[in-house]
């Protein structure tokens, strides 16, 4: 049986009620056979892009949902998950009244949003192996939090969450539950996605900046009822995709097969690196890891970036995050980089 949801007891009333900018493309939509527009004030003269794109991104929004099994009126797409993530909290959350709850250590935008939108945010951290404490996660919640944050698999982290935690807050929590994705296509674990039906309050986030590669193009997709699609399409910017992108967006996703491939070998480098990198004595933990990272709990997490750095290899210390301290954040790269990076890796010094 669906959980019952009441948008209107969640939304902002003035979000509710806000008539949207209406652009040329949503008083005119064209059809088939040769137009001529004089509606936009457009450049008339033909560069590929001397017009406005869709703002529907319907071609890539028809792609996307067959891709992902939801329907295109489930879907918004944003200019990267993080206008995404931004437009839920405009949507629901009142700014000096309202309040979120996050789980540290987790992605940074979440924390970075809410005091740009003037939210209250309550920190509840996970445990020592990285998973959700849900009885404190609900105990927190007062009657002005409006939604929950997390990410699944986790960033810094790399592990995806218990699916017994995160049910228990689907079904305890009424307000809004943001399960961010990014990562979801380099594990095992079914996408939450899969049970909006049942959970009408959930918004599923996901991105094609890692598995698909389009990071530059910063794309990023909600996943949720039609309902809460309909109200975060009512505030966001008009034209927030470009021609281009969402161009680009389809060629890439038509080549599902290489795509596949990619991921596949990630998971391989991934499990190769895991096994490599244990086997240095200054490397004291490596996390178990459902994204296309690694962190790594070393002796000296500053002494070990920099001697990495000084052989031109980047990574990141997280040692400021909640119960990383000394750890170093390690994407996976193509073999030959991950071999650059073991090769340097044996030149250190104890």
């Amino acid at each position: 049986m669906a959980k019952s949801f009441d948008l209107s007891q969640w939304a902002r009333p003035e979000m509710l009620a806000l008539k949207p900018y209406t652009s040329a493309r949503d008083t005119f939509i064209a059809t088939e056979g040769e137009w001529t527009f004089l509606d936009a004030n457009e450049n008339p003269n033909a560069t590929a892009v001397n017009r406005y794109p869709d703002p529907y991104q319907t071609e890539l929004k028809n792609v996307i949902a067959k891709l992902r099994g939801c329907d295109e009126n489930q879907l918004l797409i944003g200019n990267g998950s993080d206008e995404v993530l931004d437009l839920i909290f405009r949507a629901f959350c009142a700014p000096n009244k309202d309040e979120v709850v996050i789980m540290p250590p987790t992605y940074g935008m979440y924390k970075v949003l809410a005091n740009i939108n003037s939210v209250g945010l309550i920190e509840v951290p996970l445990d020592a192996d990285f998973q959700l404490q849900p009885e404190k996660i609900l105990a927190s919640v007062s009657l002005n939090t409006k939604a929950l944050f997390f990410c699944s698999p986790n960033n810094p982290s790399g592990n995806a969450f218990k699916d017994a935690d995160i049910q228990m807050l689907v079904d305890k929590f009424n307000g809004i539950i943001v399960i961010d994705e990014a990562y979801i296509d380099f594990t095992d674990f079914p996408s939450w996605s899969k049970k909006l039906a049942d959970y009408p309050n959930l918004i599923v986030t996901q991105t094609l900046s890692k598995a698909y590669g389009l990071a530059g193009l910063r794309l990023g997709i909600a996943i949720a009822n039609p309902d809460i699609i309909a109200l975060l399409k009512r505030i966001k910017p008009p034209y927030n995709i470009n021609t281009l992108s969402q161009q680009r967006a389809m060629e890439a996703l038509a080549d599902t097969k290489k795509v596949n491939a990619q991921i596949a070998e990630s998971i391989t480098e991934r499990n190769r690196l895991e096994k490599e990198l244990i086997a240095f004595l200054w490397v004291e933990k490596i996390y178990p890891s459902d994204a296309n990272f690694l962190l790594v709990k070393v002796d000296n997490a500053s002494k070990r970036y920099a001697e990495l750095l000084a052989k031109n290899i980047v990574t990141r210390d997280r040692s400021s995050q909640e119960n990383c301290e000394n750890c170093i954040r390690i994407s996976v790269g193509t073999p030959q980089e991950n071999d650059k990076l073991i090769a340097a890796c044996k030149s250190l010094s104890v």
